[in-house]
């Protein structure tokens, strides 16, 4: 039997964390003790996945995540259901609810199945969730709504034995009127039936994938957002939406509610600050615009936010009160100079930030707490970033609300079905539907909030279609903001935005003069820390050796990327990425959200304030002069990379090496081309070695070694020809064999993965700027 709620009176979250003292009057804040239905506390432990964060230990089993849930639609009753409850994997589709059943095991709510701050840390396609609770006598007059902030993915929910609805969809919030299934004065049973398919198809799925790897991490499966409860009067608030018009000085509002009323007032308060600046009477279902004289804009700057009351009143009596908050800012395309760019407030503002994921390595889609949630944003902000994409997820509310408050722009992706490439990228008919549903109710639900200044449709080509009939949807139900219709993917003409995908250094296309361009990702430095790390190896589109070379080659990307913004009109640049994600380990922050290099010297590399690193060449390479090199198009033994092979047999010659389209000089139309080169270093110091960098450039893939110990594997091509030769660090490894004043070798195998074929490198030291 559960015991009976905690009752906590406490300020409102938002009173305290945006100071609206005018506005949001003291909230009644409760908790529902969960237990199984024959006495006392469910048994719980924490499990221990292979990197746990600084917050795990924080996490309260009887209160996770406290906070109230959601920031831009706060009322001041309200029962948080987190807690500990019964938990089974489920057996097939046609089980029966275990109505008045006991489950077999516990598990802490919200947080998915498979993490380690579940207390379960399996996955499993099918599950049962079980808990009681009792609701305040004083709300036995009003209607209860339970809440899902959101629950992965196909959720069936049960009241007392009886199915109150089904939802589909992993990423969005919905709710039940659960109000004739209640018992007055009694233990209620709540019942969440789960089915969650995963890559099997039907789904937006992000990242998530039953079998981790490369650039797929774990499933979240179940319940991962707050679920909770609030009572309200027959004829209530049910949604609104709000849009601010810089140019004009106004707003424009609408509110719903929840049924055809008569003699109905609902009165709108707007403040800034304590200065009340707006109060009016507004009806239901009809738009209102406000003037709003000398707006004070919103912007990462100054993330100045509004506070909105909207009180509704039924035969004069008050009868719901939500509390919330909008910001007066635009963001647009625009002309400047005769080039599209992506505007804020009118103006051209840059636009510079990271990838991020949105994983944890103890909650996988859920951050530990609250503090967790908003300490991305922090560090963000510290490192000199005012944008983030959020990659193929959505977050809980809070997470847009710390956006908000704090002041960065979010590029918001919509969750991708096909999301892995060893898959087939057209989607299957039961994928499209599920991906337009999800899209628009991602839209609806996250469309008042000022921090999302661009919606992108599709990542890459994963799970693309109908682009332009989705555009239109998009812009349909928002308007006001700049659409990007397939980050990196197929580009078609209908959104604002040309997108391209760049490793590891940034690019753009060249202007079409109807879309701003952007660089939607580039980067992907990896440096792994092995304390720090998912698993003891990882990997990055180009690795770092220490947290020197990380910051010197991120330098060098960011210096790119000013020149782009300069001479080629680049809007914005996306570096992949804010975190490692288990195998990936290209994160400016650890997986558990440690800095590996410091903020305060990322920050100044984002503010341009950092010198673009310079280096001094030790072995040319054939982008000026021709260079020799030892080659064969013959498989040779296995010790070809060694330091002592014999190579007197093979071919001699001036590289670079290619086929047609390049600028090679040496003929290479093979599949496969082995090739070798001596160089001596020098009396260089210990220093200088721990500098030694690569300057290469291949489209092929590529195994190289020095002195027969691996340097790196390359996938993939970066583009060829002069002037995108780049700087990769050899690993601590190859720099410890490295023979200063001595013989050294360099070993490459290079193998076509496209039909244009390129390799061409030398060596040097980078020279300290900072």
């Amino acid at each position: 039997m559960s015991h009976p709620p905690i009752y906590s009176s406490r300020r409102s979250f938002l009173e305290r964390a945006t100071a609206f003292s005018a506005i949001f009057m003291s909230s009644r804040h409760l908790f529902a003790s969960v237990g199984n239905a024959f006495g006392g506390r469910l048994p719980w432990d924490r499990k221990k996945s292979p990197l746990m964060t600084r917050w795990s230990d924080a996490v309260d089993p009887a209160h996770p995540l406290p906070e109230y849930p959601r920031p831009q639609f706060a009322r001041n009753e309200w029962l948080n259901l987190n807690s500990i409850w019964e938990f089974q994997p489920g057996k097939d589709s046609g089980e029966s609810a275990p109505i008045c059943k006991s489950l077999s095991n516990s598990i802490l709510v919200p947080y998915p199945v498979e993490s380690a701050l579940s207390g379960v840390m399996e996955h499993y396609d099918r599950l049962w969730y079980r808990c009681s609770f009792s609701v305040p006598k004083k709300w036995e007059s009003r209607q209860v709504l339970l809440h899902f902030g959101a629950v992965d993915y196909e959720s069936e929910v049960f009241v007392n034995g009886q199915s109150v609805g089904l939802h589909r969809g992993g990423y969005d919030p919905f709710s039940f009127d659960i109000s004739a299934q209640l018992k007055p004065d009694s233990q209620n049973e709540l019942i969440v039936r789960v089915f969650d398919p995963t890559e099997a198809g039907g789904q937006p799925r992000g990242k998530q994938n039953t079998s981790p790897r490369g650039i797929t991490y774990t499933p979240t499966t179940g319940i991962w957002q707050t679920v909770w409860l609030e009572p309200v009067h027959r004829t209530h608030i049910s949604s609104f939406s709000v849009v601010p018009d810089i140019d004009q000085e106004v707003v424009h509002l609408q509110f719903y509610l929840s049924e055809d009323a008569h003699d109905v007032e609902l009165e709108v308060i707007i403040h800034s600050g304590s200065e009340m600046i707006q109060r009016s009477s507004a009806h239901a279902n009809r738009p209102i615009t406000l003037p709003m004289r000398k707006p004070k804009l919103w912007s990462p700057t100054t993330p100045h936010l509004y506070s909105l009351q909207l009180r509704l009143k039924q035969s004069a009596k008050l009868v719901d009160s939500v509390n919330s908050y909008f910001a007066m800012r635009k963001t647009s395309i625009g002309d400047v100079d005769g080039h599209k760019k992506l505007l804020l407030n009118n103006d051209f503002v840059f636009q510079l930030g990271p990838l991020d994921q949105g994983f944890w390595p103890d909650g996988i889609y859920t951050a530990p707490t609250d503090e967790a949630l908003k300490s991305n944003i922090v560090q963000m902000k510290a490192m000199g970033f005012n944008m983030v994409r959020k990659h193929i997820k959505v977050e809980p509310a809070r997470w847009y609300y710390w956006a908000d408050q704090l002041g960065l722009m979010v590029w918001q992706d919509a969750p991708s079905c096909n999301s892995y490439p060893g898959r087939a990228f057209i989607p299957p008919p039961v994928d499209k539907v599920a991906f337009e549903e999800d899209l628009r109710h991602m839209i609806v639900a996250l469309r008042n909030n000022p921090s999302i200044v661009l919606w992108t449709v599709f990542n890459e080509g994963q799970g693309q279609f109908d682009t332009e009939r989705l555009v239109s949807l998009v812009r349909s139900l928002d308007p006001s903001r700049p659409v990007n219709e397939a980050s990196g993917g197929e580009i078609k003409g209908s959104g604002d935005i040309d997108d391209i995908h760049s490793y590891p250094e940034p690019a753009v296309r060249p202007e079409n003069h109807r879309q701003a361009n952007v660089c939607g990702e580039f980067g992907g430095i990896g440096y792994l820390i092995p304390d720090r790390s998912w698993q003891p190896n990882g990997h990055g589109y180009v690795e770092a050796a220490t947290p020197e070379d990380l910051l010197y080659l991120y330098a060098k990307y960011i210096a790119k990327v000013r020149d782009l913004r300069e001479g080629n009109n680049l809007s914005a640049a996306v570096y992949t990425e804010l975190t490692d994600v288990m195998t990936e380990v290209n994160g400016l922050l650890t997986y558990d959200r440690i800095p590996k290099v410091a903020l305060d010297q990322i920050r100044r590399v984002n503010e341009f304030r950092f010198p673009a690193p310079a280096y001094s060449t030790i072995l040319p390479s054939s982008e000026d002069t021709a260079q020799p090199w030892k080659y064969t198009f013959e498989k040779p033994t296995d010790d070809w990379q060694k330091k002592d092979f014999d190579d007197s047999g093979w071919l001699k010659g001036n590289g670079a090496f290619g086929n047609h389209g390049t600028d090679a000089h040496i003929e290479w139309s093979t599949p496969d081309i082995w090739l070798r080169r001596e160089f001596h270093v020098g009396k260089i110091s210990a220093k200088e070695v721990n500098r030694l960098v690569m300057n290469e450039l291949h489209r092929s893939r590529l195994d190289v070694y020095v002195n027969g110990i691996q340097n790196y594997t390359q996938q993939g091509n970066n583009r060829s020809g002069k002037g995108f030769y780049e700087h990769r660090p050899l690993n601590r490894a190859v720099r410890e064999a490295v023979l200063p004043g001595g013989q050294n070798v360099i070993a490459v195998h290079c193998h076509a993965v496209s039909d244009l074929q390129f390799f061409d490198a030398g060596l040097a030291v980078r020279i300290p700027t900072a």
